[in-house]
């Protein structure tokens, strides 16, 4: 975050916040998921500035009258790059390279190709742009793009179970609301084409798990998956045998620069509330 701004201290969250003498100073709170519900122990509280993109994890438990600002942008390298690794990785049949080589079997590959391949973002914000932006060289013949509402060169999410069947390759970067619950479900699953990939680096929630394995089970789709539900996965659950799967522990958007980005933001967000300025990436409705 940098030096706080003239007249701020910044300290770490204290193992006891309800009982920390300081508890009633604090205005601005950049918190992690083990500390999103003691917020309401802060009672001048004002700003809570997220280090993700994502705020479904804190949004229902920040206090009423407190402003919610996420780290949206920060992340976008870092997911964009994971996006492409996941599809290279599928396409070029690397977890069937991995369990071959684990298992000491030299069989030939059967590869696919990106170039000519038709990829659907689903959830087009800054991210699905960045994402776009790393498949143009590759030669993709049409990248489609799909948000919760219609704007120029972009289509509607109500336009989405006609859209799926040109798809070679979905890439659901979608956040995690009550609209976009369990949006890929059964029918939306079977209305993409056959043989067709489902990249997801948005939220587990925005998928129907039990038809997703279906369909994996089937051999209708392939997939590859940082976010799943639920989550953390079970030991048990079926989706680690799943065929057609590459799975990665929610990890797409945590690297170094990402960090420092967000951190960066953080300092950033604190230096404008303090000026009183305005905020930037304030959460509303939701996103």
């Amino acid at each position: 975050m940098g030096d706080p701004p003239d007249g701020w201290t910044i300290a770490p969250w204290p193992e006891d916040a309800a009982s920390a003498p300081d508890r009633e100073q604090v205005e601005f709170v950049v918190p992690n998921w083990q500390i999103s519900r003691d917020l309401d122990v802060l009672p001048a509280l004002k700003v809570v500035q997220t280090r993700s993109a994502g705020v479904d994890w804190i949004v229902d438990h920040v206090p009423d009258g407190v402003t919610l600002c996420s780290a949206r942008g920060t992340r976008d390298p870092a997911m964009a790059e994971w996006v492409l690794w996941a599809i290279l990785a599928d396409v070029k049949a690397g977890g069937v390279a991995a369990r071959q080589q684990a298992a000491h079997d030299w069989e030939h590959l059967d590869l696919r190709d990106l170039h000519g391949a038709r990829v659907l973002i689903l959830g087009h914000g800054s991210i699905g742009a960045a994402v776009e932006e790393r498949l143009a060289p590759f030669g993709v013949a049409e990248v489609v793009r799909v948000a919760r509402r219609a704007r120029d060169g972009v289509h509607g999410v109500d336009e989405l179970a006609g859209l799926l069947p040109d798809a070679d390759v979905v890439v659901n970067i979608l956040p995690a609301t009550p609209q976009t619950e369990r949006l890929l479900d059964a029918d939306m699953l079977k209305a993409m084409r056959p043989g067709a990939l489902l990249v997801n680096g948005g939220r587990g929630l925005t998928v129907d798990t039990d038809a997703l394995l279906a369909a994996l089970r089937e051999d209708r789709l392939r997939a590859v998956l940082d976010v799943v539900e639920p989550e953390p996965l079970p030991a048990d659950h079926p989706l680690w045998d799943a065929p057609n799967l590459i799975l990665t522990p929610h990890s797409a958007g945590d690297t170094p620069g990402a960090e420092r980005a967000a951190w960066a933001l953080a300092g950033e967000q604190l230096r404008r509330y303090a000026a009183g300025e305005p905020l930037a990436n304030v959460v509303r409705d939701g996103y």
